[in-house]
């Protein structure tokens, strides 16, 4: 039996090919050749013999819709096309889709493609014993005709044209649900938390993430962030804004301006109503989040609870 790929020549490669295709199937892979040339390869064929799995594979990856040169080679423009190179493009979300409510063998020839880390992030989104049979496919690939494999090939190739870029439609989650909380009263917003943050704990912490509120801004912003922020803020709209927070804070993020700003606000005095503080408060947070659109800033890293180095 044939199992050193590496000391095939030209011609038993092609003979090869000619023995996994078919004769007819594999003349219109390798147009041009000669009656000479293929008498030739139908005399390598039958003095071959037996060949093993493992070289047939390396054969069909070298010359699989490939063209071949007079010394049954493939050119150099062309190059020789892999039939699974096709998973090269897809992350594991896609690979997932691809491989959803596929039979195991199909699955373990997937698999096979991949390289381990990728091979490790599919294989555990299945339960234990799905994962079982298909360590157990993958160790009985030998078993599979090479032409079985190469049919594979091409439905899963074709399957994964009609996979949508996950860039191509929304999913929702968390950051699309606090955009959509931002253009809420602040009354509504907390309403709308609390009622996720009871039903769904994990949600409500995704949605965190990306949900900026006033508070956050004062609190947890890097102080030179913050500076700049309130810097930009009209000083009538800021004493609106901070109305209602501890005066420690109100003086710390005062003392954050320019000294002539410091010297010229004013802290309001008189009560005012809920809905005039949440809008000014709703200003300061637009611009903050600008600050993000911008680049300046990541929110995710600020609200997550990641450390800050200041």
């Amino acid at each position: 039996m044939i199992n050193d790929y590496n000391m095939l020549s030209g011609l038993q490669k092609v003979a090869i090919l000619f023995s996994v295709l078919g004769e007819s199937l594999a003349m219109t892979l390798v147009k041009g050749l000669s009656r000479t040339e293929i008498r030739k390869i139908r005399s390598s064929l039958r003095e071959m013999g037996q060949v093993s799995f493992s070289v047939k594979k390396r054969v069909m990856e070298e010359f699989y819709f490939g063209f071949l040169s007079e010394q049954f080679q493939p050119t150099k423009e062309e190059g020789p096309l892999v039939p699974f190179d096709f998973l090269e493009d897809l992350n594991d979300e896609q690979l997932s889709a691809l491989l959803a409510k596929e039979d195991p063998p199909v699955v373990a020839i997937m698999l096979a493609q991949m390289d381990a880390e990728k091979r490790m992030k599919i294989l555990e989104k299945y339960g234990p014993t799905e994962k079982g049979q298909l360590l157990i496919e993958l160790g009985s690939l030998d078993d599979i005709p090479l032409e079985a494999i190469i049919e594979v090939a091409a439905k899963m190739r074709e399957k994964a044209s009609f996979l949508p870029r996950t860039v191509d439609f929304s999913r929702g989650g968390g950051k699309e649900i606090a955009g959509m909380l931002s253009n809420m009263t602040a009354d509504e917003e907390e309403k709308y938390l609390q009622a996720i943050a009871n039903e769904d704990p994990e949600l409500h912490k995704e949605i965190k993430k990306y949900h900026l509120t006033f508070d956050d801004i004062i609190e947890k912003f890097p102080s030179d962030i913050l500076r700049g922020l309130l810097n930009a803020v009209e000083l009538d709209q800021l004493a609106v804004a901070v109305k209602g927070v501890d005066q420690e804070k109100v003086d710390e993020l005062v003392e954050m301006l320019p000294q002539k700003k410091q010297a010229m606000f004013e802290p309001v005095e008189k009560p005012l109503p809920k809905r005039e503080v949440d809008t000014a408060r709703k200003v300061i947070v637009g611009s903050a989040k600008q600050l993000e659109e911008s680049g300046e800033v990541n929110l995710a890293d600020i609200l997550g609870g990641g450390e800050m180095v200041e």
